[in-house]
């Protein structure tokens, strides 16, 4: 395999190879588009999150700064927010679904690197995907690491680090992030003020 089909596999590549370059590049120039665009240009940011990912819906809205390296591996669904100051690392697909809350500051990295010293020193990286379903909330400041899935509904509180992946359904916090509880059809389907314990943006 070539280095970007590497990439693609999930298998240790060559993160300096010529064409991971030129598709990071892209994605780069795309990226500074967006974030030189104010936030009010909702149209224009439409048009340029719809080149810069491999799809967005245009019911969504990203607000800048927002940083990311190659944007072609992300998918954002219907009616979703990401707030100030997110960093994605896509070196693996990043699923992002219809509804879902993303906080300031939250991070969500695919991207790892061997244990190996000798490896390292020539940048070797891998990436394991990572997928928010819908109605999903992220709380500020959450980091989300490789190969992690949140299920459907589930909030997680501010400051997590999530470093295995949540059924849908439940409140989890905490570095590492455990499930606190359960969230009851009542907090999930009526507009009533909820418990902000640990919660924020």
């Amino acid at each position: 395999m070539c280095e970007l089909e590497k990439m693609l596999a999930g298998e240790v590549f060559d993160g300096n190879d010529q064409s991971i370059a030129v598709l990071r590049n892209q994605g780069q120039f795309y990226l500074t588009q967006l974030n030189q665009t104010p936030n009010s240009d909702t149209e224009q940011r439409t048009k340029i999150c719809q080149q810069l990912f491999a799809a967005f819906d245009e019911t969504s809205l990203i607000r800048s700064p927002f940083v990311c390296e190659f944007g072609s591996n992300i998918i954002i669904g219907q009616n979703t927010l990401i707030n100030f100051q997110v960093t994605i690392l896509d070196v693996s697909s990043v699923i992002i679904g219809n509804n879902v809350l993303i906080a300031p500051n939250v991070q969500l990295y695919t991207a790892s690197h061997p244990l190996n010293t000798k490896q390292r020193r020539k940048w070797e990286v891998y990436g394991k995907p990572i997928v928010i379903e819908d109605d999903v909330w992220l709380g500020g400041g959450v980091i989300v690491c490789p190969d992690v899935k949140i299920g459907q509904g589930s909030v997680i509180g501010a400051g997590a680090v999530v470093t295995q992946s949540i059924p849908e359904g439940v409140l989890a916090a905490g570095n590492p992030c455990r499930i606190i509880r359960s969230l009851t059809e009542e907090e999930m389907n009526t507009s009533a003020p909820n418990d902000m314990t640990a919660m924020t943006g």
